[in-house]
């Protein structure tokens, strides 16, 4: 799937704005201003004053609702989602070239807070995957002792684990020793 490079980048920020989310042994890792701001400079979020704790809040709020779409079963729920979304954050495409990027799209007001930003640009990015036909690429990890979520971009959609150095390591290095105990015993 070709995507450019605002959209992966907008999709990249929405992963890792769902993965902050508190998740078995895991915990909640966006709990106060500190941890917008690190999210915030993390993603390179552009256009951003000063964070408040109204700005944590809504940008909970809008992580919620990301997950909602990666939780959908169907395009018509994740849609709605996304409709939801893009509506309330005030979506008002305009052009721009900044910080030494050539010209693009954003989503966002000029002025926008962080969690309308992050609603415009991220549901928009996922809006084109559902346009698509593509919203199955959103996925959870497969790893049983994680649920990360990760956005599949393999050509043949084959992807199963959020880090293939982590969690799919782990999961092939345990069916080995497994196999090895099985084939001693």
């Amino acid at each position: 799937m070709l995507i450019n490079h605002d959209t992966r980048c907008a999709l990249d920020c929405v992963v890792d704005l769902v993965n902050t989310t508190a998740e078995g042994d895991e915990p909640d890792t966006l709990t106060g201003i500190g941890d917008l701001d690190d999210f915030v400079r993390r993603n390179a979020v552009s256009d951003v004053g000063t964070l408040r704790p109204e700005d944590l809040h809504a940008v909970r709020r809008v992580r919620g609702r990301f997950a909602e779409v990666f939780a959908a079963t169907d395009t018509t729920r994740a849609a709605e989602v996304v409709n939801a979304l893009v509506a309330a954050a005030g979506t008002t495409p305009r052009l721009t070239d900044h910080d030494g990027y050539d010209w693009h799209v954003h989503y966002f007001a000029p002025g926008a807070s962080v969690a309308d930003h992050l609603a415009a640009d991220g549901g928009m990015a996922l809006a084109f995957l559902i346009v698509a036909g593509e919203q199955g690429r959103l996925r959870r990890c497969e790893a049983p002792d994680c649920r990360r979520a990760f956005v599949d971009l393999s050509r043949n959609r084959s992807r199963r684990y959020c880090d293939s150095r982590t969690c799919g390591n782990r999961l092939h290095v345990a069916a080995y020793r497994a196999r090895r105990r099985e084939s001693a015993g």
